[in-house]
């Protein structure tokens, strides 16, 4: 142990000497001049994966980069080093006879991290290595820190997520997931407006948060001296707006939830939702199906993912099936013979699904779906037709009021997007708030609050319309294959170290 911490110790002493000794280098540029730090702009002509991809058309010709020196290897008179920047990494030749003499001895002071500027020929070296023949080589920005040693990287997931800047530099395939993720974002708007859908923005904070069952973040606004809660869903405004006569919008943008951290869970995450008048959960289904295709096809180049060695298919049409038929399928129970909240409570202790004293015939319903059902929903499935006690945002369904017109789709085993065929009858709608508002008397801190504005809305009149909410973080998730949601994050929640 002894012997540990004196190694740590003279890692520490030399650090902080490798640290002092970048500090001075930039204090002799800056006394002759030269500060990096006093450079402005820098004409960047091409991208690395650029010159590479067009080798042929290049070779001979000069171009000028820019980025982060992630390699040095002096030699004499002639040295390498590797310049990597948004689309890569380069070689860069860089000769004493070509650049001159001073400009080589600064060259040759510069240190891994640091930004640099290249401008010269572009070559193919004796081993095949497309690289460039440097002219010219500009400091641009002196690094002050130590990037992580090369061949072990930034391992650290902790640390990885706090100093995302040091995980992208280090870990190419971060930032490779961070690009998809902006395709994906962009497929969908792309997707959505080609269906003559209009992108909105509505408050993030909020009087009354509500439109999903969520326990909100709160806060005070001094101004009006108010107390206000930060957004929990998009759903109340999003309706408004169909009330006003906009017939098919949409949102993406960050919602709050007050509520743990795991593989799946981030307090403040994307949320995409979208409204359609004149149509329902059926029509949400199909849209659903179209858009999931078109943004794997579009940004995968398939329509069959992998995630985690499991292949998925959304080529295929996606399985439909109701929660009922899903419960009897996967436990044996079949709640179409269960009348009564008594059956309902004898049924869960027999399976040993624990329920609350509130929960009702319909809450434990949907119990058991969750202790007997997700974990086999990996290949995409809708799952329909809930019961009346968990959506009280929904149009209940005529043939059997109990249940309502919603879906949700799983895939992996995970929850992907939930849809209604929205509640547009006001009378039903504050039945709906009252016995929501009853539920957190009782304790829920997840129930909803009656809105009565959005009550008004509704009293002018809504047409039939479906609506849905798609989880963005977990989508990104399955198409880049990617573990935790903080993998999607740049900058998941993290807590405070102590200082």
């Amino acid at each position: 142990m002894a012997e540990q911490q004196k190694q740590q110790k003279k890692q520490e002493q030399d650090i902080n000497q490798l640290l002092k000794v970048r500090r001075e280098k930039l204090a002799d540029l800056q006394a002759n001049g030269k500060d990096p730090f006093q450079i402005t702009k820098y004409d960047v002509t091409h991208h690395s994966q650029e010159i590479k991809d067009h080798f042929e058309e290049l070779e001979g010709k000069s171009v000028t980069v820019a980025g982060r020196m992630m390699s040095k290897r002096v030699m004499g008179k002639a040295s390498f080093c590797n310049v990597q920047d948004l689309q890569g990494g380069i070689q860069s030749y860089v000769a004493r006879d070509s650049i001159g003499e001073e400009e080589y001895k600064a060259f040759k002071k510069m240190d891994i991290g640091d930004i640099v500027g290249i401008t010269g020929e572009v070559f193919k070296t004796k081993t095949g290595e497309i690289s460039i023949h440097a002219s010219n080589v500009t400091l641009l920005s002196k690094s002050l820190q130590i990037l992580p040693e090369k061949f072990h990287g930034l391992t650290n997931t902790d640390l990885r997520y706090r100093q995302r800047y040091v995980d992208l530099i280090m870990n190419p395939d971060v930032k490779d997931t961070f690009i998809k993720r902006s395709k994906i974002i962009s497929a969908i708007r792309k997707y959505l407006d080609g269906q003559g859908f209009m992108e909105v923005e509505t408050p993030m904070l909020v009087s009354n948060a509500g439109g999903a069952a969520a326990r909100p973040f709160e806060t005070h606004f001094n101004a009006l001296d108010e107390d206000l809660k930060l957004r929990i869903s998009l759903e109340l405004y999003l309706k408004r707006l169909i009330v006003g006569g906009m017939e098919r919008v949409y949102e993406i943008g960050r919602v709050f939830r007050n509520e743990g951290l795991d593989t799946r869970h981030n307090p403040e995450f994307t949320l995409m939702e979208l409204y359609q008048a004149y149509t329902d959960y059926h029509g949400m289904m199909d849209l659903t199906e179209n858009l999931y295709r078109h943004v794997a096809q579009e940004v995968l180049g398939t329509t069959t993912i992998v995630y985690n060695g499991i292949e998925m298919d959304l080529g295929k049409p996606f399985e439909r099936i109701t929660m009922v038929d899903a419960v009897k399928k996967y436990s044996g129970v079949d709640f179409n013979e269960i009348h009564t909240l008594e059956e309902a409570r004898a049924a869960a202790k027999e399976h040993h699904v624990e329920y609350e004293e509130r929960h009702k015939k319909g809450d434990i319903l949907n119990l058991f779906f969750e202790e007997f059902v997700e974990d086999h929903l990996i290949q995409p499935t809708f799952v329909m037709d809930h019961p009346i006690e968990i959506s009280p945002l929904t149009k209940k369904k005529p043939e059997n009021p109990e249940y309502v017109e919603r879906f949700e789709f799983f895939m992996n085993g995970w929850e992907m997007a939930n849809a209604y065929s929205e509640l547009n009858d006001p009378i039903d709608q504050r039945e709906r708030f009252k016995a929501q508002e009853e539920q957190l008397a009782q304790g829920d801190e997840e129930a909803n609050t009656t809105d009565e504005d959005f009550l008004n809305a509704l009293m002018i009149g809504m047409p039939p319309t479906g609506g849905i909410g798609f989880g963005i973080d977990r989508m990104c998730m399955l198409l880049t294959d990617s573990a935790a949601i903080r993998d999607v994050l740049l900058f998941p929640t993290m807590k405070t170290l102590d200082k």
